[in-house]
């Protein structure tokens, strides 16, 4: 039915004048002359509503719809309806206006909160007040069902059927008051007793008073169904009732007039003394008002409660505190109070009306509106577009990363965790860690800590290609911060953030940073640093319990030839710091035969063809093994004895345990040859100026011989006839001058290992030979003790 029925209307309007108005769906209201729609503007779509009166349906009330479009088009005030367009004709009356809804929707839905029925009766007064007094006119029917709600929420008076004024003896409401619908029910005693020529007899703002005091009752408790509930308090606000009982007083002459019932309500104190009814009233043009003024109304706005009228703030507060925000210095409190309006919006309200302006914002300059944008940045970031966020806002936000005021920089840091999930793979792991490596050296402590916080929160969201690196590289140089706090965030993000680390890199290059943190001198380090490190020594151990006993191959013994390396066999060798690492050398001794040899520059060579084992020789001390000799009977120049100068590593083997005769095997030192017993000494430091002789029974005492005219240069030492014991260890230090003396493919020499190198030059080969034979030999002790070093530690550390 409510379909033919609009397109009938359509039909008719087409058949008319023109109307550039298209009818919508029937809006259902109260008993009326009225018929309501929904409508739109042809030209560009926008809401409207249409008021239809069909001439032949209510001829008898055609003088009150006429009377109606008359005074809606003259009476201009912000309380009554706004008329766009109407169209009369011999059928039909047709008025467009703004979109409004019949209050009596949300009365019966109970729907409105006390303050926003309060404002809406202020709103309502005003208006009734201006017709009253300013217009020296009557309403006549004031009541819920003349009233609407426009789009903005706001309180719209209609009903302008008999709406009259007084001065005008052929007044429309004496004659056809009596045919507003239901107008016997709202009728003052007056009226009920005498008829509406009672209205001459007195004050004419009499009808208007007693129908404002019914409306009260309505909009709190609903239907108002005569007289008798007239003065009734219920559901009415205490503060209200006086006021309301006056209104509705059966004597005319005593009730008061709604503009005295309004100036009572906005003293201080009264039922319109509240923010949202003071914020109606200032709210417009607030951008030109003086900052007195604008920080008073926001003032009022930040009292508000969450029950304030939606509408009302989205489509009159909003625009005005945005325009504040951006061009009429609002600031940053104008702007928390869009945030809270905002929160109620619909995602397509706030895309069309905040994001606008937010992304504008964030190109402005001044710092208090920036450090407010990102205070609010949470509330808000939902709803903003991905590209949005990473086309016009993050690079705006960026700046703050270097700006000169800290409580920016820290600020645009802490909003990266909000807008994280936002941004692109390449924005994080391009610029925005390129800004955080700044902020991890700022000159704030407080801003080094919370970079390093925001690090181990972001982990997640970094590429697993340079996350490992990335993340070891700021929590290792926040754990050397001298704020404590620093590095107790860069420990507890340490361990948040584990699972994002290889074993191998737990173990070798996180570990040995979170040591030192054990003995930090704040307490609060040390224990989050023990808590860091079992952690990862769990992990470690996991994963450790799982790998092979040894990643070496298994041994091959076809050919009876044992390992060159293995580890001690015995447990208790195992155990001994001190004991041989190399143990095949010294237990397979006894596979070594042949003759030594000496090669041309004096360094004794393995013979190329092994040889009979020689007979021992008995010795003072202990028999001679069959390497000693054999080296005696080299022709080169006498090796090293006992009692030359030991090298570092020699220190350490002041035990070494016997090596069993002819179990030497000359090829697990590798090639010895192309080198002298000169540069052997060389390798390993010069020895000691002042030295005393070391007595060893395990080693005989040989004289060593120079012909250098200084004590602390070169030596040559020459043979002695004395032998020495089989049970001594290896020569150990003339092996590691052998390797040093062998030639690389390139021709080079091979360096020593680290840290046993000699720093000062040496004379070439042959000079030094030259030299040795012109001077005379002094005989000299060698000192065995190890040379001071000054306690450090590291130069050994580093050669091995």
């Amino acid at each position: 039915m409510d379909f033919i029925k609009s397109a009938v209307a359509s039909a008719m309007a087409a058949q008319g004048p023109s109307f550039p108005y298209s009818f919508g769906d029937k809006v259902d209201i109260d008993a009326s002359i009225w018929t309501l729609y929904n409508g739109t503007r042809r030209a560009d779509g926008s809401n409207c509503s249409i008021f239809s009166f069909d001439v032949a349906a209510n001829k008898s009330r055609l003088p009150l719809a006429k009377n109606a479009l008359k005074k809606l088009r003259t009476m201009r005030h912000p309380g009554v309806i706004k008329v766009l367009d109407a169209v009369e004709t011999d059928s039909y009356i047709y008025i467009a206006t703004e979109r409004v809804v019949p209050l009596r929707w949300h009365v019966k839905r109970k729907s409105l909160s006390p303050e926003t029925i309060k404002w809406g009766l202020y709103s309502i007064a005003r208006t009734v007040k201006f017709i009253n007094e300013e217009g020296s006119s009557i309403h006549g029917s004031l009541r819920v069902a003349s009233i609407y709600t426009s789009e903005s929420g706001e309180w719209k008076l209609g009903g302008f059927e008999v709406l009259s004024n007084v001065k005008d003896d052929e007044a429309i409401i004496y004659t056809y008051g009596s045919l507003v619908p239901d107008s016997t029910r709202f009728a003052p005693p007056e009226l009920a007793r005498s008829g509406w020529d009672a209205i001459k007899k007195s004050p004419h703002s009499a009808v208007d008073s007693y129908n404002f005091g019914t409306t009260i009752y309505e909009v709190f408790n609903g239907d108002f169904m005569g007289a008798s509930e007239a003065g009734q308090t219920k559901g009415i606000p205490p503060t209200m009732h006086a006021g309301y009982k006056r209104l509705v007083n059966t004597n005319p002459k005593a009730r008061i007039t709604v503009g005295v019932f309004l100036e009572q309500g906005r003293r201080s104190g009264g039922f319109f003394d509240s923010p949202l009814i003071k914020l109606t009233e200032g709210i417009d043009n607030l951008g030109v008002k003086s900052e007195e003024e604008r920080a008073e109304i926001l003032d009022d706005l930040d009292q508000l409660t969450d029950d304030f009228p939606e509408d009302f703030f989205k489509m009159k507060v909003l625009p005005e505190l945005l325009k504040s925000v951006e061009f009429g210095g609002g600031g940053p409190k104008a702007f928390g109070v869009v945030m809270k309006i905002a929160a109620k919006l619909t995602n397509d309200d706030f895309e069309a009306r905040v994001q606008p302006v937010v992304v504008r914002l964030f190109g402005n300059p001044d710092r208090a509106i920036r450090v407010c944008l990102l205070d609010n940045l949470p509330s808000m970031i939902d709803r903003l577009p991905q590209k949005v966020v990473n086309d016009k806002i993050f690079p705006h936000m960026a700046s703050g990363f270097t700006d000169l005021a800290p409580i920016v920089r820290e600020q645009t840091l802490k909003s990266v965790l909000v807008v994280i999930h936002k941004l692109s793979d390449r924005i994080i792991n391009g610029e925005l860690l390129k800004y955080l490596a700044k902020t991890a050296n700022d000159e704030q402590p407080g801003i080094r800590t919370n970079t390093t916080i925001c690090l181990g929160k972001i982990a997640k969201n970094l590429g697993s290609s340079n996350r490992a690196k990335v993340l070891i590289a700021a929590f290792t140089r926040s754990l050397r911060d001298p704020f404590v706090h620093a590095r107790n965030a860069a420990l507890m993000a340490l361990a948040a953030t584990g699972e994002f680390f290889t074993e191998e890199e737990c173990a070798t290059r996180i570990l040995p940073v979170v040591c030192p943190s054990l003995i930090d001198k704040e307490k609060l380090v040390r224990e989050q640093a023990n808590k860091t490190m079992d952690i990862y020594l769990q992990r470690i151990r996991k994963a450790a319990a799982s790998m092979p006993d040894s990643a070496l191959p298994p041994s091959q013994t076809a050919d009876g030839a044992a390992p060159r390396m293995s580890t001690p066999q015995s447990t208790s060798e195992a155990s001994s710091w001190a004991g041989w690492a190399i143990s095949s050398f010294t237990n397979k001794l006894s596979a070594a035969s042949g003759e030594m040899q000496t090669s041309s520059n004096g360094v004794p060579a393995a013979s190329p063809s092994p040889g009979p084992e020689p007979k021992r020789v008995a010795s003072s001390t202990s028999s001679a093994s069959a390497l000693h000799r054999q080296a005696v009977k080299s022709p080169s120049p006498t090796p090293l004895s006992r009692n030359s100068t030991m090298s570092a590593p020699d220190a350490y083997f002041k035990d070494p345990s016997p090596i069993e005769s002819n179990e030497f095997a000359s090829d697990a030192w590798g090639d010895m040859g192309d080198m002298n017993d000169d540069d052997a000494g060389d390798a390993w430091g010069e020895p000691s100026d002042s030295a005393a002789a070391v007595n060893d029974d395990a080693w005989s005492t040989p004289t060593i011989t120079t012909t250098s005219s200084k004590p602390a240069k070169k030596t040559t030492p020459a043979v002695s006839s004395q032998s020495f014991d089989d049970g001594t260890k290896p020569d150990f230090a003339g092996w590691l001058a052998a390797q040093a003396q062998k030639k690389t493919p390139g021709g080079a020499a091979k360096p020593l290992p680290k840290g046993l190198a000699k720093s000062s030059a040496k004379k070439p080969l042959a000079s030094r030979s030259a030299s040795a034979s012109a001077k005379t030999t002094v005989a000299k002790t060698i000192d065995m003790k190890p040379k001071d070093t000054g306690g450090d530690d590291d130069g050994w550390g580093d050669g091995w």
